[in-house]
């Protein structure tokens, strides 16, 4: 065509046996095992930690919400899922027992 460039022609592919389906199942299998280890058994792990967390509160747990707020539990509600929290002597709130991030060591209110 022109002068200066000449013409470029595709490659014969080469003769040997094209790599496929066994290789990719097995590279499959490890992809979900690196996913299974990884991401689903810590996730798994925290949501069940978490739910024996919520199980096991009682009156009188001093508690964080994921809120930040710090109470006392004053009342435990088990056919509805809430729970009423003491902030401080006047100051009464109700919130849902899946909203506590974490159960805290007595005395804590008072030392803050």
């Amino acid at each position: 065509m022109s002068l200066f460039i000449s013409n470029a022609y595709a490659q014969a592919a080469p003769g040997g046996a094209q790599g496929g389906g066994f290789e990719m199942l097995i590279m499959l299998g490890v992809f979900g095992l690196i996913f299974y280890f990884m991401l689903y058994r810590p996730q798994a792990k925290r949501v069940k930690e978490h739910k024996n967390l919520v199980s096991s509160l009682g009156k009188g747990d001093e508690v964080l919400t994921q809120g930040g707020m710090v109470g006392k539990i004053t009342k435990v509600s088990d056919e509805k899922d809430f729970i009423e929290i003491a902030l401080n002597d006047s100051t009464n709130i109700v919130i849902q027992k899946g909203s506590v991030s974490a159960v805290l060591p007595k005395g804590t209110m008072k030392s803050i």
